[in-house]
C-alpha cells in the first residue's frame, strides 16, 4: 500500500512536469493522478495488448495514464498551461 503511494506519487509528479502543471498542483494531488493515472494507463495497455510487468512498467503506465488524465481535466476545465 505504501509503495503504491510512493509509485503514485512518482508518477503523478513526473506526469505534472511533462504537462507543464507542477506548480499548479501539491504533493496530495500528484498522488491522486498518479494513483487514477495508473488505473487509466493499465487499461490503455491492456487495450493494446502490453503487458505493464515490473516497477518499470508499472511507472511507465502510470505515468502514460497520469499524462491522459491531465490532458482530460486541462480539456473539460479549459485551463491551458
Amino acid at each position: 500500500m505504501i509503495g503504491s503511494l510512493i509509485i503514485g506519487a512518482l508518477c503523478g509528479w513526473i506526469a505534472s512536469m511533462i504537462m507543464k502543471t507542477d506548480a499548479q498542483m501539491g504533493a496530495l494531488a500528484n498522488i491522486i493522478v498518479g494513483l487514477i493515472g495508473g488505473v487509466i494507463g493499465g487499461w490503455i495497455f491492456s487495450l493494446l495488448n502490453i503487458a505493464s510487468t515490473g516497477l518499470i512498467g508499472d511507472i511507465i503506465a502510470g505515468v502514460i495514464g497520469s499524462v491522459v488524465l491531465i490532458f482530460i481535466y486541462n480539456a473539460i476545465t479549459g485551463k491551458n498551461k
